[in-house]
């Protein structure tokens, strides 16, 4: 599975982002989607994670409530809408998939990872 993610940029604190996670190939929609990021200085950390189906969603404590994740597997798609942006959101952003259907917060559960993109929150 290769995976492409998009839809970072500048925004202001409290504006809001999309990301989107395209894969290629059937398998998709089968597979578990997470995101991590990445501030520079720091660990990769977990963001969300999202079941094969799109009934079962996990958060990070720090943006759960701002952060929604999804998925539209007719499109081998993943979201991740970022609301209420704080400076400390700044970071690379990453998606990541792992077939089995479920893989939680940790990010060596995941097998196939898409480049990053840059979410960067301004003050």
């Amino acid at each position: 599975v290769q995976l492409q993610a998009f839809g970072g940029g500048l925004v202001q604190t409290g504006g809001s982002l999309t990301l989107s996670c395209v894969a290629d190939g059937p398998s998709f929609r089968s597979d578990a989607v997470g995101w991590f990021r990445q501030a520079s200085g720091k660990e990769r950390e977990y963001v969300a994670s999202i079941g094969w189906s799109g009934r079962t969603t996990q958060y990070a404590n720090s943006v759960k409530g701002r952060f929604t994740i999804s998925r539209d597997n007719d499109k081998n798609t993943a979201f991740l809408e970022m609301n209420n942006l704080k400076p400390e959101d700044t970071a690379v952003y990453y998606c990541a998939a792992e077939p089995s259907g479920w893989a939680g917060s940790k990010s060596h559960g995941y097998d196939y990872w898409g480049q990053g993109t840059q979410v960067t929150v301004s003050s």
